[in-house]
């Protein structure tokens, strides 16, 4: 009986959600269906999706990695003076959520790094610490490609490039903005200043936003910088934001009702502290990609559909081929700059993921051919690429062999009949022709 009264309700709000023309919505209520929209493609990716399973091997990626990281950045930030900076943020700002339990992890991963000696470790040993830093780092940038729909990975020069820029400079900015920060604070300018009421309780405000502002920003550049692919600042400062206050609000509560918990500790006993700490970087890694899947549908908001992912049809992958390489042709033709991949999904409201595969069908059988700057343009003259051998690339499956010992001679004769009245009619038809018709 419950369900049968709740069913209606259930009804309006899906056709209210997925049917209702944005037309006949008010201003207000197509924001409210956007963000009703956004908020129920991140559930069901955190429950039917792959981030919940990046978010747990990031967390035996991170156990690996973080004393050779740390080490790495003690000694750049030994070099400029701001190594001193480096407790304090592992104190306050990422372990923070362990409560008084933190400064025993703090101390053992100090003490490891300090222990590590090059001289010793030679050639190969550091050559080991840092594979396993850049492991980390890869997996992290395959997590977020992986969000972003992103299948096309760096060329490596821009790779190493990338990645040495987040292990050593990263870093050294971030210490080095809070050791301003900090010199700021004390300076006796700022003193005399808070003598002043209105300017003290100002100042206190700010003291108190101060963390969620540095979590958002980092978590924004974050967003913008590592998906190859072009993420807008707006998308990315909502990421960001969500992202930032539930790391901050997550991590009061974890304090509160976890790690402040007797109960933890007496059931793990000597255990409790490790247990906590794989507890808190799950839930951090699970914060970030989720930070970084509402940047996607912030972005894409129009590609939200009731269901995650619609399994590809003959017809479907046919016509989206065909639209595809129509409009890389035409452009050609005209004498435009080639479109690149990302420029294809947004300007047609495509699914990325199937203009992505079809891309790269078309690719595979030399139809197209990447510029160096990623754009997309015909890898032969238009006038010497007939529609016939457009559609059977579209149609090949690379996996499966057209004819099998399961195949008659009936079906295999109609077929043939088939290929054969498709080649009748569109031999002889060239794209250049094609996308020079005139309706």
């Amino acid at each position: 009986m419950p369900l049968s009264i709740l069913k209606p309700g259930y009804q309006r709000l899906h056709k209210w959600l997925w049917q209702t023309p944005s037309q006949d919505l008010t201003t207000a209520m197509r924001y409210l269906r956007r963000f009703c929209r956004i908020l129920y493609a991140v559930i069901r990716d955190l429950t039917q999706g792959p981030t919940n399973l990046h978010a747990m091997g990031l967390v035996y990626g991170t156990l690996l990695s973080i004393v050779p990281f740390l080490a790495l950045t003690f000694s750049v930030l030994k070099s400029f003076g701001v190594h001193n900076q480096l407790e304090p943020v592992l104190q306050n700002l990422l372990l923070a959520p362990l409560g008084g339990r933190s400064q025993e992890i703090i101390d053992n991963v100090i003490n490891f790094v300090d222990n590590i000696q090059v001289r010793v470790l030679g050639a190969v040993g550091l050559g080991l610490l840092v594979f396993t830093v850049l492991s980390l780092v890869q997996k992290v940038d395959h997590a977020f490609n992986q969000t972003w729909r992103v299948h096309q990975p760096r060329p490596l020069t821009q790779k190493l490039s990338n990645y040495l820029s987040v292990m050593l400079i990263g870093p050294l900015l971030a210490f080095s903005a809070l050791g301003a920060t900090a010199t700021i604070v004390s300076s006796d300018t700022v003193n005399h200043l808070l003598d002043v009421a209105p300017l003290s309780w100002l100042f206190t405000l700010m003291t108190h936003l101060a963390p969620y502002v540095f979590i958002i920003v980092l978590f924004t550049f974050m967003y913008v910088l590592i998906p190859n692919t072009k993420v807008r600042l707006r998308p990315a400062l909502i990421g960001g934001t969500v992202a930032g206050i539930t790391w901050q609000s997550v991590g009061y509560l974890f304090t509160v009702f976890v790690a402040g918990s007797g109960r933890f500790a007496a059931i793990y006993s000597g255990f409790a502290v490790g247990v906590l700490l794989l507890v808190w970087i799950y839930l951090a890694w699970l914060i970030l990609l989720t930070g970084a899947t509402v940047a996607y549908y912030s972005q894409h908001s129009h590609q939200i559909t009731p269901r995650r992912q619609t399994l590809p049809s003959a017809q479907g992958d046919e016509q989206l081929g065909l639209s595809l390489m129509y409009r890389i042709a035409h452009r050609f033709d005209q004498g435009l700059s080639a479109p690149t991949l990302m420029h294809l999904v947004t300007s047609s409201n495509a699914d990325p993921d199937a203009t992505d595969r079809l891309v790269r069908k078309l690719l595979s059988h030399h139809l197209l051919v990447r510029t160096e700057d990623m754009g997309l343009v015909p890898a032969k003259p238009l006038d010497q690429t007939s529609l016939t051998t457009l559609l059977a690339a579209l149609r090949a499956n690379d996996h499966m062999p057209l004819t099998g010992p399961g195949q008659n001679a009936v079906v295999r004769e109609t077929i043939e009949k088939l290929e054969t009245a498709l080649a009748e009619q569109f031999d002889q038809r060239s794209l250049q022709d094609w996308v020079r018709q005139t309706n």
